[in-house]
Formats: structure tokens, C-alpha cells, sequence
């Protein structure tokens, strides 16, 4: 599919599902979105279109540290929050049911899963350039609200493309945004909003808040905004253990380099906070040829998280899923062809690093959690 044809049907679907619910005034609307700069955005891009198009009860809110749309504690969240009509945006898609009975739309640019039943699914994924969750929801607001107050928003769609696909990123919407704000400070608003959910309690409320009422990128870089010192903080505590975690030594894999045509390379890391996907990301410049992977030990009890970043050519999702370990979820090889990753427990993180073909510098000493 064309991008301008995946425009179009992201649009048509998006007004059938609204055109399926209750009248706008007595609707009640829940939105959960990824804690990234790239669900961040497209959630806030969502709540503002629907104020402006006269929905009025609209809420959101960013999953926490370690979840996902499926996990308990979110449907528990979701189900005390009795909605009439719920949006999941770039959090991925899966057949699980999420709460049955109620219209649900996800939205999504990551490898489809499934859909949930009684749910509708708008998915960039498989279209070249895969567009990010923040552009397709632009995309559907344009039979939403009007084409002047949905250029208004254009700035938080190009935010999304920055931070998943870089200043590069094919789009048009990207060049136009441009145009109108320089990129320095649309770049130093994506790294402050991605900053809250790498830190140690990976709260992205601030940031999310920060979306919700700003009315341009520079407002954000500038620290114009009542959250901003929050923002600030949150950026210094994810840099100091960046800083430190840039240190490992890398550990190295050949075991599947004839069947794979890559090698692994491993960087092992013991921190709270979620700098393994940038670590890896990090040294896959230097190893541009190998899957890079950020171990991450100490991100959340109970598991061993780690991201892996794979050159082009070598799809990491079907690597993973071939050596998917015992107690894998559904939450293990996900994401897109070259960025993978996922959280083994403790107990198979042994036998997984094994299998993999790394020795005992990324073996846990103590790989039963009751120890």
C-alpha cells in the first residue's frame, strides 16, 4: 500500500469507528498511549482534535514502567475507568481481549500481534517508509476537524517522526513542519519528552501534560512550561546513567553467524533507569554489521530487559522468536524488523544468554528470584 493510499484508509476507518459510537456529547472516551515521543504525541494529538471536534469527555494516560495494554494491572485501571470507548495507540496489537463490549480502536506501527475481539486495527506497518502512530493519527484527523486547526498539530506529528525515524524520515509532513519550526528545537523537545519514561519510576505524566497544552515545539526546549523543570530532571537522571552504562565492555557472539549473517554483541548493564535501547542504538554504530544488544539487569525486579538493534537485511523479531526463551510473553519479540527486544525472567535468562552463544560475563549468578 501507498502511503497516500494508507492516508486515506486511516481516515475512512478512523470516521467509521466514530460514526459507530454514541453522540459526541455523551461519549465517554479513554485513551492509552505509549509513554515514548512517539505515543505521546499521537495521544495528545488525539485528545486536542477531539476538545476541539466537541468531545468533552476525553480522557488519557501513558502506560507505566513494565507494562503493556494486556497487562493486568492495566485492564484492572481500565475497567475502573468504565469508558464507552477506548483508544490503544503505539502499544502494539495482539488478539487478547482488552475490555469486552467496548469499541476499541488501536492504532499502531509496530509488527501486528492480532486484534483484540469486537476491535478495529489502523497499522502502518508493511508500508514503506513505515509512518510512525503520531503521523497516522494526523493522518485521521482530517476528517476530525478542520484542515486550519489540524496544522496547528502538525508540529506534535513531526515530533513523533523525529524521534523513531530521525530528521531523514521521508515524510512530508516532517519537511513542512520544518518550515515552520527549526529542527534544533523540535530535536531537544524529543529528548526531553523521552526522557521521564527512561527514568528509574519511568513516569511520563509531565511529558504527556507538557503535549497537552503546549502550543509549539519551543516552548518545550525553552523550558516555558510549569512541567519543564520536571522534564529537566528527568533528563539529568537518565544522562548520568547513560553515562555509565555507555561503559561495559562489549561481549561477543559468532555461534549464528553462518545461519543469521550477523553476529551478537552483547552490553551488559544494572540500572533502574531504561537506557538499554539507547545503548544498544549507541554502539550499533560501531558495530554496524552485528545485532547489538543493551542487557539491562536491574531495570525491573524479577526480569533481565534487553533491546536489540539488527542492520538491515536481518530481521531480529524472527531471530528472537526462534530462540524465544521458557516464560517468554507476549511481550518478547515485538517492534519493528531491526529493533526488537523483551524481558526474560530471571529464572530462563541462563539458558537464553547460553543459547545465544554468550559465556558466563552475561550469566546471572543467582538466576532463581527467590535466592
Amino acid at each position: 500500500m501507498t502511503t497516500l493510499a494508507l492516508e486515506a484508509e486511516a481516515a475512512r476507518r478512523f470516521q467509521a469507528f466514530l460514526a459507530s459510537l454514541p453522540s459526541a456529547s455523551a461519549t465517554r472516551i479513554h485513551v492509552l498511549c505509549d509513554s515514548d515521543c512517539d505515543g505521546l504525541p499521537a495521544g495528545a494529538l488525539l485528545v486536542r482534535a477531539l476538545g476541539l471536534a466537541g468531545y468533552p469527555h476525553v480522557t488519557i494516560e501513558p502506560k507505566r514502567k513494565g507494562e503493556s495494554a494486556w497487562s493486568p494491572e492495566v485492564i484492572e485501571r481500565l475497567k475502573a475507568r468504565n469508558p464507552e470507548a477506548l483508544f490503544v495507540l503505539d502499544l502494539g496489537s495482539r488478539a487478547d481481549a482488552l475490555l469486552p463490549g467496548v469499541p476499541t480502536l488501536l492504532i499502531d506501527h509496530h509488527l501486528p500481534g492480532g486484534t483484540p475481539p469486537g476491535s478495529e486495527l489502523i497499522t502502518g506497518y508493511g508500508t514503506e517508509p513505515t509512518p510512525t502512530t503520531g503521523l497516522l493519527v494526523y493522518w485521521c484527523l482530517r476528517v476530525l476537524i478542520a484542515e486550519e486547526q489540524r496544522k496547528a498539530l502538525l508540529w506534535l506529528a513531526a515530533l513523533s517522526i523525529l524521534s523513531d525515524l530521525g530528521d531523514k524520515a521521508p515524510f512530508a509532513e516532517l519537511a513542512e513542519a520544518r518550515t515552520l519550526w527549526p529542527t534544533g528545537p523540535m530535536r531537544d523537545a524529543v529528548s526531553l519528552l523521552n526522557a521521564p519514561r527512561r527514568t528509574a519510576n519511568a513516569d511520563a505524566t509531565e511529558a504527556l501534560q507538557t503535549l497537552l497544552i503546549a502550543v509549539n515545539p519551543k516552548q518545550i526546549s525553552k523550558g516555558e512550561l510549569p512541567q519543564s523543570t520536571a522534564l529537566l530532571a528527568a533528563k539529568e537522571e537518565v544522562a548520568v546513567a547513560l553515562a555509565a552504562a555507555k561503559k561495559a565492555a562489549p561481549k561477543f557472539s559468532r555461534k549464528y553467524r553462518e545461519t543469521l549473517g550477523a553476529d551478537l554483541v552483547a552490553l551488559r548493564m544494572d540500572t533502574p533507569c531504561q537506557v538499554h535501547p539507547l545503548v544498544a542504538q549507541t554502539w550499533r554504530g560501531r558495530f554496524r554489521d552485528s545485532i547489538v544488544m543493551g542487557v539491562n539487569f536491574g531495570f525491573r525486579p524479577g526480569y533481565v530487559h534487553f533491546s536489540a538493534r539488527g542492520p538491515k537485511g536481518v530481521n531480529v523479531i524472527q531471530f528472537l522468536r526462534a530462540h524465544a526463551p521458557a516464560g517468554a510473553d507476549q511481550g518478547y519479540g515485538n517492534g519493528h524488523d531491526q529493533a526488537s527486544g523483551g524481558a526474560v525472567p530471571v529464572a530462563s535468562w541462563n539458558a537464553f544468554a547460553e543459547d545465544l552463544g554468550f559465556g558466563p560475563e552475561l550469566q546471572l549468578a543467582s538466576p532463581d528470584p527467590a535466592a
